[in-house]
């Protein structure tokens, strides 16, 4: 086996650093290239040391990566997961996987015939209070599950919008943007959905996209979920202000997921779970208990995962197809908006 897996991370922004920074921290990962565009971020990855390139087809043509990072525009995922895979190369890609879950089945289907390992960035599922959560949940702690309450409420300033103009048109709202991420987590709860049903509110700044939709998601297990999403309302409750994944956003300690079962319940991301000290009965004591969970930055996990996906020692937690799949719900979310209709998947 390999001793030092040399990893190229093409798309130097926001993420991209934050990968770069991860793989930093492991003393057999090395940064084998640097792929991006912009002339000013490719100066500050020279000051790293590493091989910097303008385009991953320049990079490809004199480095050869045990792996790659794509942290660049959603639109740009395939053709560059595709350059990626033909060179046998496992890649992450950032979430979400495609721009739509038909160029997600492009990649998905090309990468099982090459039989290389494709990972989707969906940190989240990497975080050790996910972890906890999914063992509780798979142990029967709280039943069968019957039924989430997810809250995605957060409020984007002016200037967000104002530096990246397309934040402002259809199709750029918080359901493409933010609740792929929810969705993906409900999904790795409960299952796959079902049905979704879903009604949206047009922006209050005058925006062409929405600014607050509501869904409801029926699994094939028969829970139900409702998840409310907006980015123009000022509240405590969702994942980024509760879960301390990312230092950028202030810590609460609200929670953002509520999730019901038959023989008890669970809060997320505090990791309260809620039982009766008998048998159920709503006229006997509940109390609460707290469950441990593992505090390492998800993408960090993240990072050491991919290394031994890289290195085939295990698959990829979240696949091609997992990614895809999620994206369908999203699809079906923004469907079932437009039309007023339920959407069966």
């Amino acid at each position: 086996m390999k001793d030092n897996v040399c990893i190229a991370v093409v798309g130097y922004g926001l993420i991209g650093k934050r990968q770069v920074d991860a793989l930093c921290r492991f003393p057999d990962l090395s940064v084998a290239a640097i792929v991006e565009p912009d002339e000013e971020r490719r100066t500050q990855a020279a000051q790293l040391g590493v091989p910097v390139f303008t385009t991953l087809s320049g990079m490809f043509a004199q480095v050869a990566p045990d792996g790659v990072i794509l942290a660049t525009p959603t639109p740009l995922h395939v053709e560059q997961g595709l350059a990626c895979i033909s060179r046998n190369c496992p890649v992450l890609i950032e979430k979400p996987i495609a721009v739509s879950a038909d160029d997600a089945r492009t990649l998905t289907e090309a990468a099982d015939d090459a039989g290389v390992p494709l990972l989707v960035g969906h940190h989240r599922r990497h975080n050790g209070i996910v972890q906890a959560a999914k063992e509780a949940l798979a142990s029967g702690m709280i039943g069968d599950v019957r039924s989430v309450q997810a809250t995605c409420w957060f409020y984007k300033p002016d200037h967000y919008f104002e530096i990246a103009p397309w934040r402002t048109r259809k199709g750029a709202g918080p359901i493409s943007v933010n609740l792929v991420h929810d969705i993906d987590l409900l999904r790795y709860f409960c299952g796959e959905v079902r049905t979704v049903q879903a009604v949206v509110a047009p922006s209050i700044r005058g925006f062409e996209n929405e600014d607050l939709a509501t869904t409801i998601l029926t699994f094939e297990t028969g829970a139900i979920a409702t998840i409310s999403v907006s980015d123009s309302i000022v509240a405590p409750w969702s994942w980024e202000l509760t879960a301390r994944e990312n230092p950028a956003y202030p810590a609460t300690n609200e929670s953002c997921y509520l999730i019901g079962g038959s023989a008890g319940g669970l809060s997320l991301p505090d990791l309260r779970l809620w039982r009766h000290v008998a048998e159920p009965d709503w006229w006997t004591p509940i109390s609460a208990t707290s469950l441990k969970s593992r505090d390492e930055d998800p993408l960090f996990v993240q990072m050491a995962h991919f290394a031994r996906v890289v290195r085939r020692l295990e698959p990829p937690l979240v696949s091609g197809l997992e990614g895809m799949r999620s994206l369908e719900v999203v699809e079906a979310v923004a469907a079932s908006a437009n039309s007023g209709m339920a959407v069966t998947l």
